[in-house]
């Protein structure tokens, strides 16, 4: 049996996060998959903590962390990975732009003993909503920079969607504690020589009117991490050759 670790970073995600926890508990998975969920409250204001609460009551497979003051999406993710117990490591967030029916599609690589890590791409034919043409650019931009630092052939570096394997999650040692974390995994995963694969995922945008919280500074950032994490930064313990999936 393998356990799946669903890691949800929330902040402020009141209007969107019960129905999230929801599909996630109802997404098909692959025979012999048992899911637990990690749900870690970035020190939320608008009653998400609250909604959560009542999740857990409800669903024993349901756990929350809480953080006493907000400190960013890579933050949140380091406390979710320390506290999930699973084989497998899923990242989801609360906000419902990613669609937890691309579960058996994330899946399916590591399961079968192709890839270490996946990423799931909204750039490669999946279901989308079309707009914000400024954040589109910005992805494949920074996507681009990223595969030339990395030497991967990634076509989205800023997917929420990275799925891991647990020997992958213990050596990523993250310290990245905003949207930087997105590179950091992307550049800590192929120095570590993990075997990475990338797959379609549908993906319903939001605009900042409805609650997009990532914003133009947050390139710049991006960019620094790349070079960081890449080149300025001790590299990551390299998975044992048996744990490759060559």
């Amino acid at each position: 049996m393998t356990l799946l670790s669903i890691v949800i970073p929330v902040f402020n995600e009141v209007a969107t996060v019960e129905r999230c926890v929801r599909r996630v508990l109802a997404a098909a998975l692959p025979q012999g998959v048992q899911l637990e969920i990690v749900a870690v409250d970035d020190a939320s204001t608008d009653g998400s903590a609250e909604v959560l609460s009542k999740l857990v009551a409800q669903w024993p497979g349901v756990s929350v962390v809480r953080h006493s003051k907000n400190s960013g999406k890579g933050a949140a993710l380091r406390t979710g990975f320390a506290a999930a117990r699973g084989d497998i490591v899923l990242v989801q967030d609360a906000d419902l732009e990613y669609d937890p029916s691309d579960y058996l599609v994330l899946l399916a690589p590591l399961l079968d003993g192709r890839a270490d890590v996946v990423f799931g791409s909204r750039f490669r034919g999946g279901t989308h909503r079309v707009h914000l043409f400024a954040h589109y650019m910005g992805n494949r931009f920074l996507t681009l920079v990223s595969n030339l630092c990395t030497g991967l052939n990634l076509t989205d570096m800023e997917t929420c969607y990275k799925v891991m394997r647990r020997s992958v999650v213990e050596r990523l040692e993250l310290c990245a504690n905003r949207f930087d974390v997105e590179p950091e995994i992307t550049a800590k995963v192929a120095r570590m020589g993990a075997k990475v694969y990338e797959v379609p995922v549908s993906y319903s945008g939001r605009d900042f009117d409805e609650g997009k919280k990532i914003r133009w500074f947050d390139g710049f950032s991006a960019l620094w991490a790349i070079a960081r994490f890449n080149f300025l930064s001790a590299a990551p313990k390299r998975l044992p050759r048996q744990q490759r999936q060559d």
